[in-house]
């Protein structure tokens, strides 16, 4: 059966995204694409900070970025800070970009290490742009500089998730793209197929398709609700479930932060995302450990400024959907599964569902084949993330509380265990498929966590000493020279892309 009605339900990110991406196959096929929505249906709309890949979604759709930034209140993000997770008072950056670079044939902590070991004081932190540019408060853009010797500046954005969806809401409906008002009150299934073949509205309006696109959230509309698909919960490693989200006014004066932070409390973590106006907050944490009223004072005392709004309660179970496309039913964000956004992926995970999507979308039907690889790829991904995240929750050597306690002593997917014994052996790092953590991404929080490397990669000690030498002092001077003459993130964002006040 040919798909000719694609009908998305549930706007916010995900659907708004879902909806931008695919008006692009307006241009050289008459798809009609509804996306219903109701007002009165709230959206999370927590999910304010990004990661570099991102960056491809806004160049897909060819989006001028200085008009988006604008248009959401946007800031430039260099990476995430980490406050009192491996113990209390630690402190370090997961960074975007990587440790210096690839020295005969290994990775750069292969390297460091064995400088380090012969008395070279520097920390490994100093080679890499984006941790040096974060702690003074600084950005620019690669483009901003004539000279091609000297290091990339990698970088994702925050943005005001509400604004942003509105922003692709305009695009998409520039490009045929019909929103219906109307919250739906019933999902007809074909008795033989299985598939779904409409909706109707509370109004009665009935709207068919050949493809749906779930975005309606946590409730899963058509994936479960309709499909009962089932659900994988992984509350057992990633135990928070419940978050308050609060944004606040920035009363110091100071400009926004170019990372985010993620500040650790007793049963759970507080996000800052800085954006130009105002920063967005919330606190992750867990019910069996705190109460409702006890994280939201948490809160309340350590946020930068007034707050802006009400508090915005959540409650998730942690985990994914057990099919993420199943039928003719695909499901795209809080839909598909929730992972904490302790390291931004929640937008990324929309953003890598509609590119896997497209790549494997065929107008002429619906295959099994084409199902059964978008579940294996999403899968894989989903548990790749689950991993990293346990990383920061498993490897802290706090016991002020149960909750941490907990944490600490907790089993771990076979998975994680032999990336932490293989990283605390010589420092190797084995990457699975197209993951999307780096080699820098996982050796940034080993080692803020307090896992350090025994050893290094022998063919380091192999190595022309002076020279190798001479490159590591290269690598720092560049590096200061870029951050020294990057203006404050605050200064770059008033000329590069200002937002309306």
């Amino acid at each position: 059966m040919a798909i000719d009605k694609i009908v998305i339900v549930g706007g916010g990110t995900a659907g708004w995204m879902a909806a931008a991406a695919l008006s692009r196959l307006r241009a050289g096929r008459d798809v009609a694409i509804t996306l219903v929505e109701s007002e009165m249906i709230g959206t999370v709309g927590v999910g304010e900070a990004t990661i570099p890949p991102f960056l491809d979604f806004n160049k897909l759709l060819e989006v001028d970025e200085r008009e988006m930034l604008s248009a959401v209140q946007g800031s430039f993000k260099l990476g995430i800070q980490f406050v009192n997770w491996g113990k209390i008072g630690d402190s370090y950056i997961h960074p975007f970009g990587n440790y210096g670079y690839q020295m005969g044939g290994m990775s750069f902590h292969h390297t460091w290490h064995k400088f380090k070991a012969t008395g070279d004081k520097r920390p490994i932190q100093v080679f890499n742009l984006e941790t040096m540019a974060a702690y003074f408060g600084r950005f620019a853009r690669t483009e901003d500089y004539a000279r091609e010797d000297l290091p990339p500046v990698n970088y994702a954005y925050h943005l005001d998730a509400g604004r942003y969806a509105r922003f692709l809401r305009g695009y998409a409906e520039k490009r045929g793209v019909v929103r219906l008002e109307g919250k739906v009150n019933d999902v007809a299934i074909d008795g033989e197929s299985g598939f779904v073949t409409s909706i109707t509205l509370e109004d009665g309006t009935q709207i068919a398709g050949d493809l749906f696109i779930d975005c309606s959230g946590f409730r899963g509309l058509l994936i479960e609700q309709a499909l009962k698909t089932g659900y994988e919960d992984w509350t057992n490693y990633l135990p928070c479930d419940r978050a308050v989200a609060l944004p606040c006014e920035r009363e110091d004066g100071s400009g926004p932060l170019p990372y985010t932070r993620a500040t650790a409390h007793k049963a759970g973590w507080q996000w800052q995302v800085p954006l130009q106006h105002r920063n967005g907050n919330g606190h992750v944490y867990c019910s069996q450990f705190m109460s409702d009223d006890e994280a939201l004072d948490i809160l309340v005392n350590n946020i930068a400024g007034k707050p802006g709004a009400d508090p915005n309660f959540l409650r998730f179970t942690t985990g994914r959907r057990k099919k993420f496309w199943n039928k003719n039913v695909v499901a795209l964000g809080l839909s598909a599964g929730f992972m904490e956004p302790l390291e931004s992926t929640s937008i990324h995970l929309i953003n890598t569902g509609i590119n896997k999507l497209i790549a494997l979308l065929s107008l002429d039907g619906i295959t099994q084949t084409q199902e059964d690889a978008f579940n294996r790829l999403t899968g894989k991904e989903y548990a790749r993330i689950r991993d990293f995240l346990i990383l920061h929750y498993n490897t802290t050597a706090r016991n002020d509380s149960a909750f941490w306690n907990y944490c600490r002593t907790m089993a771990v997917p076979e998975s994680l265990t032999e990336k932490t014994d293989l990283f605390r052996l010589n420092g190797q790092i084995f990457r699975e498929d197209d993951e999307l953590f780096t080699e820098t991404s996982w050796a940034a929080v080993m080692m803020g966590q307090g896992i350090m490397m025994n050893g290094h990669n022998p063919m380091a000690d192999c190595l022309n000493q002076p020279s190798t030498r001479q490159e590591l002092d290269a690598i720092e001077q560049s590096i200061r020279y870029v951050v020294q003459h990057m203006p404050s993130h605050g200064d770059y964002l008033k000329k590069y892309c200002p937002a309306p006040a």
